[in-house]
């Protein structure tokens, strides 16, 4: 059986979307509440963190032949339910059926992760400016490096979807890979909690990089000169 988002089935846009409107509402019915990714705009996304997760994605040759379905999916309001915790993300895609995406996502190297924070030590000025992505291109360019970057490569992302498609990623999934950007677009601060990090690392690093260095035994004397003060 095709599925309803081929783009061999002939329908339009509004009966696309009001068929998955229907299969939530359904599942919702059964299984309570649901968060659905939404995209925002033509281009899924407007902000740092979503923009530079798709644009991770996009690189990648082996999702290539995937992706547009996947987009497509998720513009036409597929993934009603999208859940990020460490390393997972989880979410129900509608097609002709109600299927289970599952994407488990290796967490980021701890050497990796020590390396980065020591090349941000001193360079983050406040956690808004973190989470917001409005830092300096040298940053940007640091979290967004291929090779030593915060974003998972191929090799640390496996796929699991109860659809018979066996292409890794299946249009499903693709469309939750594109649907995560859109979330981090509206919560960045996922971004972190995906790849277990948290966000204080870079603050802990910054602050003792700052801080001047101080001999573990002082007499009255450095006292003094360090703080600017007289001991009686």
């Amino acid at each position: 059986m095709n599925d309803f988002f081929d783009e061999e089935m002939p329908r339009t846009v509004a009966q696309r979307k009001a068929w998955a409107a229907k299969l939530a509402a359904d599942y919702a019915a059964e299984n309570g509440p649901l968060t659905p990714a939404v995209p925002h705009g033509r281009n899924i996304c407007k902000h740092f963190w979503g923009k530079a997760w798709c644009r991770n994605v996009e690189r990648y040759q082996e999702y290539e032949s995937r992706l547009p379905a996947g987009r497509s999916y998720l513009k036409n309001d597929a993934v009603i339910d999208l859940k990020i915790s460490p390393g997972l993300l989880q979410a129900v895609v509608v097609g002709q059926e109600v299927y289970q995406v599952k994407i488990t996502i290796d967490p980021l190297n701890d050497e990796k992760k020590q390396r980065l924070l020591e090349k941000c030590a001193g360079k983050i000025s406040s956690l808004a400016d973190l989470i917001a992505g409005e830092l300096s291109e040298e940053l940007l360019g640091i979290f967004c490096d291929e090779e030593d970057g915060l974003f998972p490569a191929p090799d640390e992302i496996r796929f699991d979807c109860n659809c018979t498609d066996w292409s890794e990623p299946c249009k499903h999934a693709a469309a939750v890979l594109y649907g995560t950007g859109a979330r981090l677009d509206d919560e960045p601060e996922l971004f972190f909690v995906l790849r277990g990090i948290s966000t204080d690392e870079f603050f802990s690093e910054n602050i003792s990089d700052a801080l001047p260095s101080v001999p573990l035994e002082l007499d009255e004397q450095q006292i003094s000169a360090i703080f600017d003060i007289k001991l009686n």
